[in-house]
């Protein structure tokens, strides 16, 4: 069989492939029942192979592939290269690698770096979980809301969870120290969580014996009728004070102890309905004598007015009730006369009383003598010419005639 050449291989006579290198040739096999051709070609497909999973690596170098992972694929392929049965350039594949070698230090510190800053990162994270779940624990438990207080715990425990299984790994010291201080912080929280609504159970059953007790007592008074609705106002100041006893039991006697009120005051609306009815004509009757009682609004004669008003007065009492609704309207109106009327007898009096008088009547005598004098001081001042003077006794005699006009 005649020779067949290739740059980098040959076929021998006896179908044996041998590959080119440096320092000569080396057999790498043999395909039988092949041409040359083929023989070659399918040695040459071998290298190809080669050549992609070099060309594969440095993809991944240039990716930041783990260089752990990428020194022993070096390593590896380098083995495979020096001994391969394959025809090509297989020094070109050798250098490739060697190159790859040199690569992996660089990407190993690289990788070093940002593997300590990510630990670093983690640390500073678990740091501010830990530092958020101990907050959470150091809080007053009779102010806290334990409904956000347990959502904010589970989003706590749920981002260490995910920073346990994505994140990088701690220092074991480091880890197991952070995990000592949340767990601590969480098991606090759960056993004031615990203790409150302990204590809250307490405090509701507490609220539910005395509000069932109240609103039993509601109950038993209704068939008193609307002479029960005092009572059951003192009741309502009592539910007030009982305190919680949570929302549906709270619900529940709030509509039993309602009902009860309702039947009160319907009772009540009733009777005040039939009063309403009895008593309108009574109002027709005082809202006429109303208006024969205001006449004395404008009534100067004290006497006409008392003798007046106190016959109204007694008229106004005999015509009995008026309809709840316009009880305030009516004794408003009277209330208003009876002032104007006792307003005539204080201004009476006022004038009249001795002591009054006499203190009135000195005061005036006293004033009167201040007048005459500043009056001279005044022609005096004029006379001379001083201004300062006239001002001083001008004013002082305008303040003296103000007073005893005041007492006229």
């Amino acid at each position: 069989m005649a020779n067949e050449q290739a740059p980098w291989g040959r076929v021998g006579d006896d179908g044996t492939v041998y590959v080119r290198e440096a320092d000569g040739e080396r057999a790498v096999g043999s395909y039988p029942d092949a041409t040359p051709e083929e023989a070659l070609a399918y040695f040459e497909r071998k290298f190809t192979e080669l050549q992609g999973q070099v060309s594969l690596l440095e993809q991944r170098v240039r990716g930041g592939a783990p260089a752990a992972d990428v020194a022993k694929a070096i390593t590896s392929l380098t083995e495979a290269v020096a001994t391969a049965n394959a025809v090509g350039d297989l020094a070109s594949l050798t250098e490739r690698l060697g190159k790859l070698t040199g690569s992996v230090g660089e990407l190993t510190e690289k990788q070093s770096a940002e593997a300590r800053a990510a630990v670093d990162a983690a640390i500073a994270e678990r740091e501010a979980l830990v530092a958020e779940v101990e907050a959470l624990a150091a809080q007053d438990p009779a102010k806290a809301q334990w409904k956000q207080v347990s959502t904010n715990l589970d989003e706590l425990f749920a981002r260490w969870q995910a920073a346990q299984k994505d994140g990088p790994r701690l220092p074991k010291a480091v880890g197991d120290e952070f995990w000592k201080r949340f767990r601590a912080a969480r098991t606090t929280i759960e056993t004031h969580r615990k203790a409150f609504f302990a204590e809250l159970d307490s405090t509701h059953k507490e609220a539910r014996t005395r509000k069932q007790e109240l609103a039993e007592r509601a109950e038993a008074l209704v068939g008193k009728g609307t002479a029960a609705i005092p009572d059951y106002r003192r009741l309502l100041d009592e539910w007030k004070l009982a305190g919680r006893a949570g929302k549906k039991v709270d619900d529940a006697l709030w509509a039993r102890f309602k009902a009860a009120g309702d039947a009160l005051y319907a009772a009540k609306a009733e009777v005040d309905a039939r009063e309403n009815e009895e008593f309108a004509g009574n109002l027709e009757q005082k809202l006429a004598l109303l208006d024969e009682a205001e006449k004395l609004l404008t009534e100067t004669d004290r006497e006409v007015a008392k003798k007046t008003l106190l016959g109204i007065q007694r008229r106004y009492d005999a015509i009995g009730k008026v309809p709840r609704d316009s009880l305030r309207t009516v004794e408003d109106r009277m209330r208003k006369v009876e002032a104007a009327v006792k307003k005539l007898d204080d201004d009476h009096w006022n004038k009249t009383d001795p002591e009054k008088v006499a203190r009135s009547t000195g005061l005036a005598a006293q004033l009167t003598g201040a007048i005459e004098k500043l009056e001279r001081e005044l022609e005096a001042a004029k006379a001379n010419g001083d201004a300062r003077k006239i001002k001083d006794a001008e004013e002082a005699l305008a303040a003296r005639r103000v007073w005893l006009d005041a007492l006229g």
